[in-house]
Parts: structure tokens; sequence; C-alpha cells
């Protein structure tokens, strides 16, 4: 942590994982007010938003605390650590399930009675009778429930890599595409989605295959084809907005047959977008 004149300005904060900034998460910080903060607990398991990705989402700064530095510290080490790195912190809010310390030994009773000013706790948050929850958004990630894990998030799920080398034959063969490499983000269920590409600062709608090449040479890629784009220079960096899940993945006896049924997604996720 550093900025001392930002720490002393700090009179909320809310405390938790975050890994989602999802809509419950989201209910946390409307109850920071003027001078609030987001604290995270960065556990090194985070897939959705990833370090500094959950700053995207929070117009509040955003401070961390890595988990191996602080769990050897009994409630009331983490309350004086808390009150001596925010100086002038009046209030805590926290969710219905927040628990910290060595096997989340202590609660919400504890950060009560040792903290002199406000512990708000945020009810569960649902969607229908469904509890908003990382492990929850996650778990409908795997499957290739799209449209509710973003309805649980408040947004589109998205993920960013490098651009990287491909097959080569896309262009030639196929159709161009962008491939990426995806490291930290949970990728979703392997298949074919309506996305959007975005890169250099404007999002084009877009296709995007996960999975293994199984027509060609069996490995394992992510790609984009921008729709309607023939791009004159090579992006380094892309992010992909996951809209919705179009097909699984399937071998085909051709490239030609393969290249058939990409042109049916792209269509496909004409439509949707």
């Amino acid at each position: 942590m550093s900025g001392s004149t930002i720490l002393e300005k700090v009179e909320a904060i809310a405390l938790g994982a975050f890994d989602g900034m999802h809509k419950a998460h989201q209910e946390l910080l409307r109850r920071l007010g003027h001078n609030g903060a987001v604290v995270v607990i960065e556990k090194g398991s985070a897939s959705l938003t990833p370090g500094k990705e959950r700053c995207r989402y929070t117009h509040y700064p955003c401070f961390f605390f890595e988990l191996p530095s602080i769990k050897h510290l009994d409630a009331n080490g983490f309350v004086e650590l808390l009150k001596r790195t925010f100086p002038n912190l009046k209030k805590i809010v926290v969710g219905y399930d927040f628990a910290f310390g060595k096997d989340r030994k202590y609660g919400i009773e504890d950060l009560r009675r040792l903290f002199d000013g406000v512990v708000e706790v945020v009810p569960e948050q649902k969607l229908g009778d469904l509890s908003i929850h990382s492990r929850h958004i996650k778990e409908l990630l795997r499957r290739g429930k799209i449209e509710l894990a973003n309805k649980m998030l408040g947004r589109y799920y998205s993920v960013r890599g490098r651009v990287v080398a491909g097959q080569g034959i896309g262009k030639e063969e196929l159709v161009p595409t962008l491939n990426l490499g995806i490291e930290h983000f949970l990728l979703p269920k392997p298949g074919v989605y309506a996305t959007y590409a975005e890169f250099e600062g404007k999002k084009y709608p877009s296709v995007t295959f996960i999975g293994h090449r199984l027509t060609t040479d069996g490995a394992f890629s992510v790609e984009t084809h921008i729709i309607g784009q023939k791009l004159t220079k090579t992006p380094k960096e892309v992010r992909i907005y996951f809209v919705k899940y179009l097909r699984a993945n399937q071998k085909f006896d051709t490239l030609k047959d393969l290249k058939a049924q990409i042109q049916k997604d792209i269509q496909k996720a004409k439509e949707v977008l």
C-alpha cells in the first residue's frame, strides 16, 4: 500500500476478496459514500477478476492485502492493521458471510466488538432463487451458461490476453483470427461464442472459439474472428466480452466443412450481437 494522503482521506472501506466485482459486491460499494475505498484480501485464487482487474469495475481506489502477510493475525491484530492503515476510518462494509483470520476463525461479531466505528453488513443478494456468489458464477461459466453468469455479474464476462502466433492456416484456408494467450482468467466452457473484441480503444463484434482444434492439429487455443473488419495491423492485446454460447466444439472431415460451419457461426453471431 502506498500514498499516505490517499489513505488519510479514506473514511469507509468495503472489505473482501471481490473476485468478480459482481452485483453483490457492487451492493457493498454502494454503501461507501464519498471517501470510500475497496480493500481486497488477495488470496491468489481470483480468476474472474484476477489482480488489479477488480479496479476496472469501481471508481473507488483499491488497496490490496496479500493473504500470506495477514493470515497469522488474530481479530484484534487485523482490526488494528486496518485502523493503522486508514487512520480516519469510520466505517467498514462487509458481506453477510464475511470471515477472516486463520481458518476463517473470526467473523462479523469480532469486527463489531473491536472496531469503534460502524460495521455495516450487506445481506445476501439473489438473482431469483440463486445466491449471487463468485463460486456460482464460475460454475455457470464452466457450464457455458454465459447469459446467466452475465446477469449475476451485471455486465458481460470478459478475459484479456496477448495476441500470439497461431497455426497460420486461418487467413488462407478458413477465416482470419486473432490467437490469444490467456493467463489467470477462468475460460468458459469450450465451444464457440458470440463475443465482442476490444483493442486499441474500439469494440468489434466477433466470434470466439475456445478449445482443442479437433479438425487440425488438436492443440488448445482461444481464437477470435473480428466480424466485417480487415485489420491492417495486429493488436498486441485483446479483451473478449462473452455474450452468448453458440455451439459445442466439433471435429469436421475437411477444412471446407469447417469453413462452412464458421460462416454459419458468424451469421448467428451477427444476429445475436
